[in-house]
């Protein structure tokens, strides 16, 4: 279908340069077709048999389950159960690294994917955290962190870890910032755990490139998935159920 696809926006791009058609578009139409159990009912069997042995595969890969979630979390500016999660995550992880950040920052265009009540399994997590970003660290100056809190502002929230205070306006302008229920001190120095994309001052976050003393290991076992699948590993191990709650880390002033 992609090739057929391909051929016939070619053909026409061909085309058009070449003479003038006295066609004119009259309409757009569209539906949705929603693949759901409905489909299982009469099942393609020359597909199926033709799946099957990939499908094994797959499922040895993706199937084996990290951990329980309490409730479905999904991520949304300003503040949502799972990108306070991963941000935490970050903070959770940085003793491996024998490293104390004060802070975690995830970014919300980072979190691809929502979990769904119940049993969170390989697949879930890959689909969640897609992309190799890997944990790091930076200092930043007081002054530095407010920046970087304006820019989170700017863009309407992002993770951040539990101890964060921001209150922002409805247009995105930082009003107020507080860290573990302390005002931002200009002068003094702030670790932060996040990953290697925002260190680059992407997503908007520019005041990241100020940073000093940075730590980002390259070894793709830094990647944030396998962090992600670790957390999940050991508070199952423990027999715990996963939990994240939206609890004012970002609040947008009323007026």
């Amino acid at each position: 279908m992609k090739t057929k696809s391909l051929f016939v926006l070619s053909l026409a791009a061909l085309l058009l340069p070449s003479c003038k058609s006295h066609y004119r578009l009259a309409g757009v139409e569209r539906t949705r077709i929603i693949i759901d159990s409905r489909y299982d009912r009469h099942p393609d069997e020359a597909a199926a048999l033709f799946i099957k042995p990939y499908k094994r595969v797959n499922d040895s890969i993706m199937g084996p389950v990290m951990g329980v979630v309490a409730h479905n979390m999904h991520a949304e500016r300003p503040e949502s159960d799972l990108s306070n999660l991963l941000a935490d995550i970050l903070v959770w992880a940085a003793k491996d690294y024998g490293e104390q950040p004060v802070l975690g920052i995830y970014n919300m265009g980072g979190i691809r994917a929502d979990l769904t009540k119940g049993e969170v399994t390989y697949g879930d997590v890959l689909d969640v955290a897609p992309f190799e970003n890997k944990i790091c660290f930076v200092t930043l100056t007081g002054a530095q962190l407010m920046r970087l809190f304006g820019q989170i502002a700017a863009t309407g929230g992002e993770g951040v870890s539990k101890g964060t205070q921001l209150v922002i306006s409805r247009d995105h302008r930082l009003l107020s910032a507080r860290l573990h229920g302390q005002e931002i001190d200009a002068q003094a120095k702030y670790r932060v755990a996040t990953i290697n994309y925002l260190l680059e001052g992407n997503d908007k976050m520019m005041a990241f490139r100020e940073g000093t003393d940075i730590v980002a290991p390259a070894d793709a076992s830094n990647n944030t998935r396998f962090l992600i699948m670790n957390y999940f590993k050991d508070r199952h191990a423990r027999g715990e159920i996963i939990d994240s709650k939206v609890e004012g880390r970002i609040k947008v002033a009323e007026k």
